[in-house]
């Protein structure tokens, strides 16, 4: 992975940047997990079930700052496949937990080999330390509280 041009100009639209930038890495992070038959967004979500736990589909959701009807998505192919299981909630029976089943664990455990290799080659060509700066600056975005009715409440008032 090398750099066209390690300045390049940035462009005025931030939605834009994001979306060129994480499209970028999907399909590099994609690449490297080729050979497991897993997609990047796949080994994310057996990732965090293996780190977090059975957690309920909303707070995986949450986890990942999709809307419920996304991670169902996501969930389906894992599902099928035998990777996770989706049982009705344990303390509210509206909820869905999901968990790694054990055959998730083992995929999940194979995965990791290719993503810290994927890791690894983004960083030796980004930089560590950038790498690092920009995980914290992905992090600050994501947490931000940017509210839809804002931007209608704005467009309603322009001259």
């Amino acid at each position: 992975m090398t750099a066209k041009n390690d300045h390049p100009t940035p462009g005025v639209c931030n939605s834009t940047a994001i979306r060129k930038a994480a499209r970028r890495m999907t399909r590099f992070y994609d690449a490297c997990m080729a050979e497991t038959d897993l997609r990047a967004t796949q080994y994310t979500i057996l990732s965090l079930l293996a780190s977090q736990g059975s957690v309920t589909m909303a707070t995986l959701a949450e986890m990942l700052s999709m809307d419920r009807a996304t991670i169902g998505h996501n969930l389906r192919p894992l599902e099928r496949e035998g990777l996770v299981t989706i049982e009705v909630g344990q303390r509210d029976r509206r909820e869905r937990e999901v968990a790694l089943s054990s055959l998730g664990v083992k995929r999940e455990k194979e995965g990791k080999v290719h993503w810290i290799k994927a890791q690894a080659r983004f960083e030796e060509a980004f930089g560590k330390n950038d790498a690092l700066v920009m995980r914290r600056l992905m992090a600050r975005i994501a947490a931000l509280d940017l509210e839809v009715d804002e931007c209608t409440r704005t467009a309603q008032h322009a001259p």
